[in-house]
């Protein structure tokens, strides 16, 4: 009777055998109604809600323990070495800033914009080199969609507006190649300030926005941390341009602006986690939360900038000169801004005391249920 239930069990209804893939499955708990399926809930409990037990073999390589056999990268190691290259960065730009300045360009300066088009192909060296022959120097030429039709744009000029048209109409003239100068835009100085000054407001508006949103979605001190993280970059670049001398313009404005847009999302990436970490993670250090969390959040940060990178580099070399600095400013954003999602943005938070009793959320004392003991005197005495 034995050896048929025991050949039953190894068999479907109709007879055929068991597959290897199902049998190992029999092996598990099944359901029949008596509790016999409590590992499964255990292992179910313990997906939702890990514990994270001491390990002395890891504990001897920097107290790093190991979740789930995955082994953690200890970034928090290296913090204070970080946080000490960030700082001189970040003095070496701001006092380049203050003494060399920035090679402003004629949308914040000011000057003349006009736009050309050519019977035929030109090159742009031929159009700068055309204009220095008659006194227009400091000429950037760019392309319009076509090598036909380029944007011209000259420092401030003391020649009225009829004038400047002509001399520039004989000055673009290439042998056997005319030139049609339309649309000249001459830009004072005073709106360049306005443009200066209304760029420097809408960093400061971003910024603002950016600690707004983290500390009502997340918490304060991180979004004190991804405030300075976007400081610590857009510092970075303006930095670079100022310690360099290269020319900076709208194109590169815009490109600090979207290095904003684009360190805030890979910091609310880490954040996430780091809180999801601190509620579901027990028995590890606050240190050991963030290793865990950057960990875990590393492979999606390699993707996502390496795909960007491959963008940006193609856009420094064949974007022509009018994406050119636009791609250098990110290209040097994208290192920062990755860099300051890890040391900046983790560690500051880290630094101001952040903990797990920032992310549970707690009974008030007077929401907290009260113990109530019911006396009944003849329930007492029919007990004695």
């Amino acid at each position: 009777m034995t050896e048929h239930n025991s050949n039953d069990a190894r068999t479907h209804a109709d007879g055929t055998p068991l597959s290897e893939r199902e049998l190992r499955r029999r092996k598990g708990p099944r359901r029949d109604g008596k509790g016999s399926n409590a590992q499964a809930n255990e292992a179910a409990l313990a997906d939702s809600d890990i514990i994270a037990q001491s390990d002395e073999a890891t504990e001897k390589e920097g107290g790093v323990k190991l979740i789930a056999n995955q082994r953690i990268i200890p970034f928090m190691s290296f913090a204070k070495p970080m946080m000490g290259i960030s700082i001189a960065l970040i003095l070496a730009g701001i006092i380049a800033f203050v003494v060399n300045g920035l090679n402003l360009g004629l949308d914040f300066t000011g000057g003349v914009s006009a736009d050309v088009r050519y019977e035929s192909p030109v090159e742009q060296t031929q159009v700068v080199s055309a204009l220095a022959e008659d006194g227009f120097t400091d000429a950037v030429v760019q392309y319009l969609g076509t090598r036909q039709e380029l944007l011209v744009r000259l420092p401030p000029q003391d020649r009225d507006a009829e004038t400047l048209a002509q001399s520039l109409s004989e000055s673009l003239d290439l042998p056997n190649n005319p030139a049609n100068v339309d649309n000249i835009n001459i830009i004072g100085s005073q709106v360049g300030n306005e443009i200066y000054l209304n760029s420097l407001l809408a960093l400061s508006v971003a910024l603002g926005m950016m600690m707004l949103y983290i500390g009502l979605r997340f918490q304060f001190k991180l979004a004190l941390g991804g405030v300075l993280a976007l400081f610590h970059d857009v510092v970075v670049v303006v930095g670079m341009f100022a310690i360099f001398g290269w020319p900076f313009d709208l194109t590169v404005l815009a490109a600090v602006l979207a290095l904003i847009g684009y360190s805030i999302n890979d910091t609310i990436v880490v954040y996430d986690r780091i809180r999801e970490n601190f509620r579901r993670v027990r028995g590890l250090s606050p240190v050991q939360v963030i290793n865990l969390s950057q960990t875990e959040t590393l492979r999606r940060t390699f993707m996502t900038v390496g795909t960007v990178f491959v963008v940006v580099v193609a856009m420094m070399f064949l974007g022509g000169d009018g994406l050119y600095w636009f791609s250098v400013a990110l290209f040097i954003g994208l290192i920062a801004g990755t860099y300051s999602s890890v040391y900046i943005a983790s560690v500051v938070p880290l630094w101001l005391g952040l903990s797990r009793d920032d992310f549970v959320v707690k009974i008030k004392p007077e929401f907290e249920e009260e113990v109530v003991v019911f006396a009944d005197p003849e329930l007492q005495n029919a007990k004695d």
